[in-house]
């Protein structure tokens, strides 16, 4: 059946209320440039199981996961994706909403709770999950800033606290700082007592020292590489300079730590760049190799805590309708968001 896309979809539906047992979602048969491979339609309910949470979606955000499990690039990733087509028919992972009900053995939420955390199938009115996928919501925060605090938020916290092992009065730069990953970043190495300075460009300079950056360097004036200020620790969200062009401002001990995710081609994708991280890693020991990170519960409450004492806050791009899904997960795919991308539900 051809899928049609979200907008066409949108002025059959998005006004009529569904019916008992359904939702509306947002779901993928092929893969494709997310707004032709999107549609906005009304599928079933999830039903809750045993240790299990069903949420009332109220927000979900957008990380480059999605775009390459949408787009099913590279191609190399496909065997985790689904060889032929998505493995799970509704994208999305980080969300926040209102608990609808929870199984059998769930004792730590109830019916009401807001929270925060992952699922799959996010981009959709209702989403289940295990409970221990879900905490409560920080009061200080709406739905699209918690719905935030997922993927590129854990990821910042993992990079820093056990990669980098940042402490205090230690200097970070951020390559890359106004993106999802990296204003979560600049804010958990400030948390942790670093002295930040985040490149960007220039519309994202008075941002990015909003959140905290001690220093900002707009890359389309001024090459960071090329400068006198050495660095314990450099996050790279962009790689946009070689290897070695970047090490050379680190410290004798400092560590640089790769992280671009959507550049290289629709085959091998960022392949090239984790095998010269690899290889570079057994032998420069300024090198860190590729890490792959994990969400879970324990980092959620570790940044919970940040944000309940005001040392991090959420940096929301857009919000989207569910509608527009497509469109939000493709101006992911451009590498040009400021903060995290959020669509509301």
């Amino acid at each position: 059946m051809a899928v049609m896309p979200a907008t066409k979809v949108e002025s059959k539906q998005i006004d009529r209320a569904p019916s008992a047992g359904l939702m509306k979602a947002i779901v993928q048969d092929i893969y494709g440039e997310p707004e032709a491979v999107l549609a906005l339609q009304e599928i079933a309910k999830p039903v809750v199981k045993d240790g299990e949470v069903l949420v009332r979606v109220h927000a979900a955000s957008v990380h480059v996961g999605d775009w390459m499990m949408v787009t099913g690039v590279p191609y190399i990733a496909r065997p985790a994706y689904g060889l032929r087509k998505p493995k799970n028919r509704v994208p999305g992972t980080d969300v926040a909403g209102t608990v609808e009900a929870v199984g059998q053995g769930v004792t730590e939420l109830r019916p009401g709770d807001e929270v925060f955390g992952w699922c799959t199938g996010a981009f959709a009115e209702y989403a289940c999950a295990s409970a221990d996928h879900f905490v409560a919501k920080p009061a200080n925060l709406t739905f699209e800033q918690a719905a935030a605090i997922g993927v590129s938020a854990s990821t910042a916290l993992q990079l820093l606290r056990d990669q980098a092992k940042v402490q205090p009065g230690q200097k970070v730069l951020v390559n890359g700082a106004s993106g999802g990953l990296g204003t979560f970043a600049v804010q958990v190495a400030k948390a942790f007592g670093a002295e930040v300075t985040g490149v960007c460009s220039t519309r994202n300079v008075n941002m990015v020292r909003s959140i905290g950056a001690d220093r900002v360097i707009d890359y389309t004036r001024e090459d960071f590489t090329q400068g006198k200020e050495r660095y314990d620790f450099i996050l790279d969200n962009v790689g946009n300079h070689s290897l070695s062009a970047t090490r050379r401002v680190l410290t004798p001990t400092g560590k640089l730590q790769v992280n671009n995710g959507t550049s290289g081609g629709r085959w091998f994708g960022t392949i090239g760049t984790v095998m010269k991280t690899a290889a570079a890693s057994r032998f420069v020991h300024q090198q860190l190799g590729p890490s792959i990170k994990f969400q879970n519960r324990k980092d959620l409450v570790a940044l919970k805590g940040l944000i309940e004492a005001r040392k991090v806050t959420p940096v929301i791009d857009g919000p989207y309708p569910l509608s527009g899904t497509g469109e939000a997960i493709g101006y992911v795919g451009k590498g040009h968001a400021r903060g995290t991308v959020v669509i509301t539900i």
